[in-house]
Parts: C-alpha cells; structure tokens; sequence
C-alpha cells in the first residue's frame, strides 16, 4: 500500500509541476516504459520572476513580447505565446529546417550554449546568414536572457515549400 500511495504522490507532484519523472524512482514507482519519461500535461504555474521576457523584432520591423520559462526553446516561446511570424518553426524543432533562424544581439550570442554541427548545416541553408545567427529550436532560455531582442531575418528559406517567406512587399 505504501508504494501506491508513493506513486500517487509522485504522480500529483509532476502533474502540478510539470516536471518529468524518470522510469524508476530509487527503485520503487516504474512510470512509463525503460528509457522513457513521464510527462504531465497540466502547466507549470509559474510566478513572474520564473518567467523569462523575450522581444522578438519581426520582418516587419514590429516588436512582439513573450514570456517562457528557463529551459524552454524559442521555438516553445513564439509556439506556446501563439506568434505570427510567418513559416517560423517548420520542422517543429527536429533539424530540418532553418526557419527559426533569428538574429541575436552581439553581447547575447557570446553567452549562448556551442553550436553543433547539425545547427551549422541546417543554417548554411538560411537566408540573411550573420555572425550571430542561430536557430530559434537550439536556443534554451536562461535566466541571463531577460529582456533579451531576437530579430527575425527579412527572408526565410522553407525547404518544404518552393516559394520563400519574406517580408510584405
């Protein structure tokens, strides 16, 4: 009886946090199958101080402000706000693509994590390429990122699509 009522209790904790639980916890509740995780659907609730404020400056030179959490993308933060920046995030983060690419202010793109080779190719296929180009999908908020300005390339390459995404003529 004592671990059922350890698992409802892990089960409720995740659910109210959103924080995933590994397939066994010291050895006791096997959630999931091996080399999976546990993921509860029910949002984080989060104070304002856990979020993290992102300035997103669009094609059209437009600025849009959203909030995410530590951890998240910023393909999670233009997706989970509902942003209309036009084509980003086509291959919903899996490498395939590089319409997330932004632009990131000099300062902040010398904190960001190391770029992997996967990242690079995918950005050799980018429109509007800088020294501080990167894919929105790589890109994890940290706490450092506060108020930080992404800008959004002029033009996106689609590779689904024959046609580019650009900025309104």
């Amino acid at each position: 009886m004592a671990t059922s009522n350890v698992v409802h209790l892990l089960l409720r904790a995740a659910a109210a946090s959103c924080h995933r639980l590994p397939y066994t916890f010291r050895g006791v509740a096997r959630l999931g199958s091996p080399g999976r995780f546990f993921h509860a659907s029910a949002p984080a609730r989060l104070s304002s101080e856990d979020k993290i404020t992102v300035h997103f400056i669009t094609r059209d030179g437009d600025k849009l402000t959203a909030q995410g959490k530590v951890g998240d993308s910023l393909l999670d933060v233009v997706v989970n706000n509902n942003l209309d920046i036009d084509g980003f995030g086509a291959c919903e983060g899996t490498l395939a693509c590089s319409t997330c690419h932004l632009i990131f202010e000099e300062d902040v793109f010398k904190k960001l994590d190391a770029i992997t080779d996967e990242e690079l190719d995918m950005l050799d296929l980018a429109y509007g390429l800088t020294e501080t180009s990167r894919l929105g999908c790589q890109i994890c908020l940290q706490k450092s990122m506060n108020n930080m300005v992404v800008r959004v390339p002029e033009s996106t390459a689609d590779a689904r699509q024959s046609i580019d995404i650009g900025k309104n003529p």
